[in-house]
């Protein structure tokens, strides 16, 4: 009888090799081999090459010109966008009327009493003591402008959001087609906007509120298009069969469901509108903005603080209250009218109040009842200076610190960035890009890191990398650690959350003379200020992650005798892996946020050309430095977010 013989069994692959990102790199080595001597034979293999360069300096100067010479004359300007200038700031100019008709106290009494139907008394009273430290403050009437300004942006920004949204979340192909859109909007420095928006608007109030419509509508529209996408299936479908028509089934269904991813969109909407505040009033906005601007235009540190706490207040209370909304239950939902008397009441209350203050004389904030702030802050960052700044035993002062951070960090990569051959760096991006998601992803990413070069801005655009880099490091190391700590006690948490919330909402100008004054002009401010700003979203989205891991995995750890850091190492750590990446994801958007506002204290590079293309008014010079930062956000995206390869149903 034949016997039969079994093949021979095939050589085992070495480990690392049988890894999908292993066969990713070797297909990347071989096309390297093939096109990176072909690209050195054409081009030099250093910088980026001249001969790949797009000149756009011609073409958005005519435009510059054009808008110029035509913005008072053209039918374009004149029954389109001067519509939309004088409804702006009709209506801004009514927002404010009815404020200053309320007067302090009964404005005061509405916020009260809206925290107070919506979370409680204790926010209630926190309301009332937020719009009474304004008053104290001296800023009553700034705070007032700048509120009916953010009234304004942000219902506008709501509803250019939530239209976006719901187009997007009931049409997949229009999302794709929106994705790309909200990316650039969300990402594209403000200063790079603010030009075009002033060439077309002029200065004033309809700029400032349409360039912050432009910063604050992409969260309203992402989490509307969330909301809508996420609607429970089985609640669609039992609607449906009850022969509910489209229309019927998205007002009674679909954005009920969606209610709380619309009020965090409106949340985050608010919350992004105020930390354009400060920004918005470089082109005439106006109000607290404008108070903090011009004080430290003059190095009044105090002065700045003073106006900048009124937007701290503002952001908070407005954070906690549109928070709490998204919590309430729809327990009174059955009963007819239910939500509405408590406005009713509220609103009553209101106008009783503010008559009152009218017959008595009191609308305006009494002129004795400020407290003035200014000279002790300033006192406090002088002593800072002088004691800290250099001479300290043994540490050697913030100054040094800084020193050595620019010479051991800054300028090392740096340099190593821009000594490297542009094609490497290509190669490092698509590697990158493709170990962790898709060759869709890699391309993306790729894609925009040669469209970098292709604008002629391939030295500073690495300048720039080095900085975000370097911030992103520092501030991934902080946030986590920190996210960490709070996860794991719920003390330090609830001490810290204000502490958060301070750093979140203070507009970024206002600590910006605080860090200049410590560390000097330069770059290492520049990294200062951006970990300061995108700090808190770290810790936040770190101490999230982890405290929603899974209660049952923890105590399976537990009862192995699993002690705490082995806990955290094994179990927290990798099933809070999307959180964690979350975070590392918005650092760099944040990082990258204030790169203009490190421009400002000697950061230079891409900062630097955003910010003096809008004071000369030079198109050019500030559209080609923010595309190269949108450009950098859209690759460091790609390469910090992972992208699950789809597969097939029954592969």
């Amino acid at each position: 009888m034949a016997t039969v013989t079994a093949p021979a069994p095939r050589p085992a692959l070495p480990g690392i090799l049988r890894h999908r990102a292993a066969h990713k790199l070797l297909l990347l080595a071989l096309a390297a081999a093939i096109l990176v001597p072909l690209a050195n034979a054409h081009w030099s293999s250093g910088s980026w090459p001249h001969a790949l360069t797009v000149d756009l300096s011609g073409p958005l100067g005519r435009a510059n010109d054009w808008i110029i010479d035509n913005r008072d004359s053209s039918p374009l300007f004149l029954y389109f966008f001067g519509y939309i200038s004088n409804a702006v700031v009709l209506s801004v100019r009514a927002v404010y009327l009815v404020l200053l008709a309320a007067g302090w106290a009964g404005v005061t009494a509405f916020g009260a009493l809206v925290a107070w139907r919506v979370a409680g008394v204790r926010l209630a009273i926190g309301t009332g003591v937020a719009f009474l430290v304004c008053g104290l403050l001296g800023m009553w009437v700034p705070t007032m402008q700048t509120l009916a300004l953010m009234v304004v942006a942000v219902l506008t920004s709501v509803v250019v959001g939530a239209l976006l949204g719901l187009a997007g979340g009931l049409s997949a192909r229009t999302d794709r087609a929106l994705r790309p859109v909200l990316d650039t909007m969300q990402v594209l420095p403000a200063f790079a906007y603010l030009l075009p928006v002033v060439l077309v608007f002029g200065i004033g109030v309809p700029a400032a509120v349409l360039a912050t419509v432009v910063y604050a509508a992409p969260p309203m529209a992402r989490l509307t298009a969330l909301g809508l996408r996420d609607a429970d299936p089985e609640v669609l479908e039992a609607v449906e069969s009850l022969g509910a028509t489209g229309r019927q089934r998205l007002l009674t269904a679909r954005l009920p469901l969606a209610r709380k991813q619309l009020l965090l969109g409106l949340n985050q909407t608010i919350m992004m509108a105020l930390s354009m505040a400060v920004i918005a009033s470089v082109i005439g906005a106006g109000g607290l903005g404008d108070r903090v601007y011009q004080a430290l235009a003059s190095v009044d540190v105090g002065a700045a603080l003073a106006a900048g706490i009124p937007i701290v207040l503002l952001a908070v209370v407005l954070d906690r209250v549109t928070a709490a909304a998204g919590e309430q239950t729809d327990a009174s939902a059955d009963e007819p009218g239910s939500h509405l008397r408590p406005w009713l009441y509220a609103l009553g209350a209101t106008v009783a109040v503010a008559v009152a203050a009218r017959l008595a004389g009191a609308l305006d904030w009494p002129s004795g009842w400020t407290l003035g702030i200014a000279e002790p802050v300033n006192r406090v960052v002088d002593w800072m200076t002088a004691h800290l700044y250099s001479g300290v035993p043994y540490l050697g002062g913030t100054a040094d610190w800084a020193g050595h951070f620019t010479t051991w960090v800054l300028d090392p990569v740096r340099d190593g960035l821009q000594w490297l051959p542009w094609w490497s760096v290509l190669l490092i991006v698509v590697a990158l890009a493709w170990v962790i998601g898709t060759w869709r992803t890699a391309l993306t990413a790729v894609l925009a890191m040669a469209a970098i070069g292709v604008l002629g801005v391939w030295k500073p655009s690495l300048d720039t990398l080095s900085q975000v880099l370097a911030a992103v490091a520092v501030t991934l190391v902080l946030g986590f650690a920190t996210g960490i700590a709070a996860a794991r006690s719920d003390r330090f948490e609830r001490a810290l959350r204000p502490v958060l919330d301070v750093c979140q909402t203070m507009p970024q100008f206002v600590y910006l003379i605080p860090v200049v004054a410590l560390f000097g002009v330069g770059r290492a401010p520049a990294v200062a200020a951006a970990v300061v700003y995108a700090l808190p979203a770290v810790v936040r989205i770190t101490a999230q992650g982890l405290r929603q891991v899974d209660p049952a995995a923890l105590e399976s750890a537990r009862s192995l005798g699993a002690t705490s850091t082995q806990q955290l190492r094994q179990i927290q750590l990798p099933l809070a892996r999307p959180a964690l990446l979350l975070a590392v994801n918005q650092g760099v958007v944040l990082v990258l946020a204030v790169v203009i506002i490190g421009g400002l204290v000697g950061g230079g590079a891409l900062g630097y050309d955003a910010v003096f293309g809008l004071a000369q008014g030079d198109l050019a010079t500030g559209l080609v430095a923010g595309a190269a930062i949108v450009c950098l956000g859209l690759m460091l995206d790609r390469v910090t977010q992972p992208t699950e390869r789809r597969t097939r149903k029954g592969a």
